[in-house]
């Protein structure tokens, strides 16, 4: 082979690129602050030469906002030759601890907005890594830095590490490699249609699957980040009008903020791009973001696979169909990404299953962006941990779905989600989407609860549109219209859903209060 005819792919070379050919241009727009790629660059390798002699080889955690800061350390963290960890700024003291200790963090940055929080986390540490406060002691660190950028030499290295949301038992941390971060950016750079003109406003976690590899893929395009530390409604809609803003991602609820927000009225320019995932969006939010002038483009991931791994790429023969049809075609997960292998839906022999659209199994994921495997406390790959969700090469989610007849998957449920009701299943997931549908309802989740009659029942919990209104049996009468009388809710619950930090509604809660003194949680 010729050596030189060979560069290691890593994603903090995008930033080279774009200081290079952008470099008078803005990269980041942080309240009143603007910075550019010239200087983005200096500061990224500024903070790599600082942190070179207080890493001393083991991971960097940054515990922030969606801040310059944040952005800043996706390319000065694996400059100085270490992984980054994005802390989820939204944890218990305990759950700080706990990450910073099993990923044997050495710096911790933080932003002034957690001190109390990093003061609690780190008393309870035998051996606290030191930390860097944001601002005045993060700008002097750099200031008195001499610029470094350590070379990538095997670009399947541990690049960062993701912790799960931990909603069951301790968090895993999730190991990602330059690889695999290198080819989902240039993913998103395709997929969501990212160029120099590019606008991309912060309304995804960057501590989530490292913003979906975003803060690379903005980068790659030459476009301008604009930096969001708390999604308010009022803001973003100022942010759109005043910056320009072309492109935004985030969970499905923060569409309904942005939806149904005071501010919210159409849009006069081109439509903004929105990639929306971590659960299917509802048909209704589809139709009203679409009345809005905003492009809803829906992507299925896990923190396993760098973020989406699947796409609903939208297919030109579909813009005849009408509203209805379209929404319904949007709300489906789709197909792997340009980088992925081909999605399967598996049984639980491994065989996959008939593309019609109703045969269940388990989704599997195979490509360069499947993590490299979980951490053990060591700072090497968990074998059993690993094995166990790779059994046999492909990931296997725990999402139940299908796989229709023109090779688009489906979610139908968490295969813990399936309710089983007088031996009838019945996906949570269609009778959400069926509440969903109505128009007084915000969000909704859907689990199953123990009854006498049929072991387990479905059970609503819902989230009404501030000043609408509406009954139980209107919300059931609505179901009842739309699927088979027995998947049907047999209650309806009204209030605030529970959910993590990501904006995932987090039914294991309502679980716990619906099945509590119970050995079991099968009807």
């Amino acid at each position: 082979m010729v050596e030189h005819s060979f560069e290691p792919l890593s994603p903090v070379s995008f930033l080279d690129r774009a200081a290079a050919a952008h470099g008078d241009r803005t990269a980041v727009v942080d309240g009143e602050r603007r910075i550019t790629y010239t200087e983005l660059h200096e500061r990224c390798r500024r903070l790599a030469g600082a942190l070179v002699p207080l890493a001393d080889g083991r991971p960097v955690a940054v515990l922030a906002p969606n801040t310059h800061v944040l952005l800043e350390a996706h390319f000065g963290v694996p400059w100085a030759g270490v992984p980054l960890v994005a802390v989820n700024t939204r944890l218990s003291a305990g759950e700080v601890a706990y990450i910073l200790g099993h990923a044997r963090v050495s710096v911790l940055v933080h932003d002034p907005v957690f001190d109390d929080l990093v003061d609690e986390a780190l008393a309870t540490m035998e051996v606290p890594p030191q930390r860097v406060r944001a601002g005045e002691e993060y700008e002097a660190l750099l200031d008195g830095a001499t610029p470094t950028a350590h070379a990538v030499d095997d670009e399947r290295g541990l690049l960062s590490i993701n912790y799960t949301s931990g909603t069951t038992g301790r968090p895993k941390g999730v190991m990602y490699h330059h690889r695999g971060a290198y080819l989902q950016a240039l993913a998103m750079v395709g997929h969501t249609g990212l160029t120099p003109s590019a606008v991309h406003l912060w309304t995804l976690p960057m501590f989530h699957c490292n913003g979906w590899c975003f803060p690379w893929a903005v980068t790659a395009a030459g476009g301008t980040h604009v930096c969001l530390p708390k999604v308010d409604p009022t803001e973003v809609w100022r942010l759109i009008r005043e910056e320009g803003v072309t492109h935004l991602n985030g969970a499905p609820t923060v569409l309904s903020m942005l939806a149904y927000a005071t501010e919210a009225s159409p849009l006069d320019g081109p439509p903004v791009r929105v990639a929306t995932g971590g659960a299917p969006p509802s048909p209704a939010i589809l139709r009203r973001m679409g009345e809005l002038g905003f492009d809803v483009t829906h992507l299925y991931g896990l923190t396993e696979t760098f973020g989406p791994v699947m796409i609903c790429d939208w297919r030109p023969e579909w813009n005849t169909l009408d509203g209805g049809e379209q929404a319904t075609l949007k709300a489906r997960q789709g197909v792997g990404n340009m980088i992925s292998c081909a999605v399967r839906v598996v049984t639980d022999d491994g065989a996959d299953v008939p593309r019609d659209g109703e045969s269940v199994g388990e989704i599997a994921l195979r490509g360069n962006n499947v993590m490299l495997g979980y951490l053990d406390d060591a700072g090497g790959i968990d074998a059993e941990a690993t094995t166990a969700a790779v059994p046999d090469g492909w990931f296997r989610t725990g999402d139940l779905g299908v796989i229709h007849p023109d090779g688009y998957v489906e979610l139908r449920d968490r295969s813990k989600d399936v309710i089983i009701s007088g031996g009838e299943n019945i996906a949570s997931v269609e009778v959400e989407q069926a509440i969903a549908d109505h128009p007084a309802v915000l969000e909704v989740a859907v689990i199953a609860v123990p009854d006498e009659r049929w072991g387990e029942v479905a059970a609503a919990y819902v989230t009404l549109q501030e000043g609408a209104s509406a009954t139980e049996q209107e919300i059931i009468d609505h179901v009842r219209e739309r699927l088979a009388r027995f998947k049907a809710p047999r209650s309806v619950t009204f209030g605030e859903l529970p959910k993590t930090s990501t904006g995932k509604i987090q039914k294991f809660v309502l679980r716990d209060t619906a099945w509590q003194g119970a050995d079991r949680r099968i009807g």
